[in-house]
């Protein structure tokens, strides 16, 4: 074996697993393809390049993306510190200067005495040394074909079709009743109801409602199976009834009849704090989302924990394929990281770059690997990762729906909130005591 760290692609999740490897004493070599290998939506060569908005979002200490950036900043990351050094104004979020961030990062991991960064592409990976792939959604072609022949997939999700996500608390249970279809199995999903008028009215506003124009690279054929929801609206009034809003084998309960269509909510965790829209991926804007699925009887005040879209992804199916360490379970010296494993955000990404990154070093130096508490927001997300079904794994950002509920739970959702996020630093910090991270 190779006594250094191969980390493969210089984004948020490379640059940050490879500080966090060198740190503790690993000598990495970090291979980014760019500027010899361009991709679509990079402009430079320089690493943790930002392509798509210059947020890293909000700083806010008590919501969760606030408490996932607290505690990358007690485990010295990079890209936090970085950002904040290259901070624009921009209210509650942490808004950088693109240039500045990704140079002050370039600058920073070129002078390091552990780290050689190799700008060149590379086609297979290897097998000689503990390996950490953190690619990102714009993985080159051969590097996808040598993943997907890792991994044994028959694709890699290519085409990433994602449905909103609501709070559990907003949902108007007087409204909606839960049922599985025919009484089969359980009464894992929530059933909102429509008549023939709320029906017809959603359907009006559905088609009339602004929808997300795609980039060029993003013109991608839609599978059957990830049609967004107004397209599907599109081929007439009634298909929706036929598709995902069918209303066979339900009863409302409150009227003993069947309703003319019925919107299910599927549930995103063990909690049921948090529930997906069964079927709505979606081009739609943020505001239209918001306004258009409201008028979905029980959705109301839904509060969306993550609004659905359709672009152009790279990741893996990683609950079947990792550990809750980023381990890949069919070779524990391979590792896989940011975006690739199904995380949104930038964020998201660079926090578990370091998580892989410090559990590559353990695993050179014969130590056992370590996973946050589930209550942490590092945590949180890598159950996320590695413990949600397989069968229904799509990418999730950081958001309180994914935290285990308290254990005592106040009426006010503000003073829970901040309770969860009190919560999530204390477990951290005795985390990192425990397992010894400096």
């Amino acid at each position: 074996m190779r006594d250094d760290i191969v980390i493969v692609g210089g984004g948020l999740a490379g640059s940050e697993a490879a500080w966090q490897a060198a740190n503790r004493g690993a000598r990495v070599t970090l291979y980014e393809m760019r500027p010899k290998e361009m991709t679509k939506a990079h402009k430079t060569g320089g690493l943790a390049e930002l392509v798509c908005s210059n947020s890293l979002g909000s700083i806010d200490p008590h919501n969760a993306p606030g408490v996932l950036k607290e505690e990358m900043r007690r485990l010295g990351s990079l890209i936090i510190a970085s950002a904040e050094q290259s901070k624009v104004p921009a209210g509650s979020a942490l808004a950088v200067d693109r240039d500045q961030f990704s140079s002050t990062i370039t600058r920073t991991l070129e002078s390091h005495p552990n780290i050689r960064i190799l700008h060149e592409e590379i086609a297979d990976i290897p097998t000689d040394c503990v390996c950490i792939v953190a690619t990102g959604p714009l993985t080159s072609d051969t590097l996808s074909q040598a993943i997907r022949a890792v991994t044994q997939s028959q694709h890699l999700y290519f085409f990433d079709a994602i449905s909103p996500i609501i709070d559990a608390d907003s949902i108007d249970m007087d409204i909606v009743f839960r049922a599985s279809r025919y009484d089969k199995g359980t009464d894992d999903y929530l059933n909102c109801p429509m008549t023939d008028e709320q029906y017809n009215a959603f359907y009006d506003a559905l088609l009339a409602a602004e929808k997300v124009q795609p980039k060029d690279f993003e013109k991608t054929p839609y599978f059957e199976a990830c049609i967004p929801i107004e397209v599907m609206a599109e081929r007439g009034r009634h298909t929706m009834q036929f598709g995902p809003l069918k209303p066979v084998g339900l009863e409302d309960p409150r009227t003993g009849r069947r309703p003319a269509a019925v919107v299910q909510l599927r549930t995103e965790n063990v909690h049921r704090t948090c529930y997906n829209l069964v079927g709505f991926q979606t081009k739609l804007t943020y505001p239209e989302q918001k306004r258009v699925f409201r008028l979905i009887p029980g959705l109301e005040r839904a509060e969306f924990l993550r609004y659905g879209s359709l672009h152009r992804n790279t990741f893996i199916n990683s609950p079947q394929l990792l550990t809750s360490t980023l381990q890949f379970k069919a070779r524990n010296t391979l590792f896989f990281a940011g975006q690739l494993v199904g995380v949104e955000g930038y964020t998201e990404s660079a926090a578990m770059g370091g998580l892989a990154g410090i559990n590559a070093v353990r695993v050179l130096n014969g130590e056992p690997t370590v996973t946050p508490p589930p209550t942490t927001a590092h945590g949180c997300l890598v159950a996320h990762v590695a413990l949600s079904d397989p069968r229904h794994f799509q990418p999730m950002n950081t958001n309180f729906g994914l935290f285990p509920p308290l254990s005592s739970t106040p009426r006010d959702k503000e003073m829970k909130r901040r309770m969860i996020a009190q919560r999530a630093l204390e477990d951290f910090a005795s985390w990192k005591t425990q397992s010894g991270l400096s």
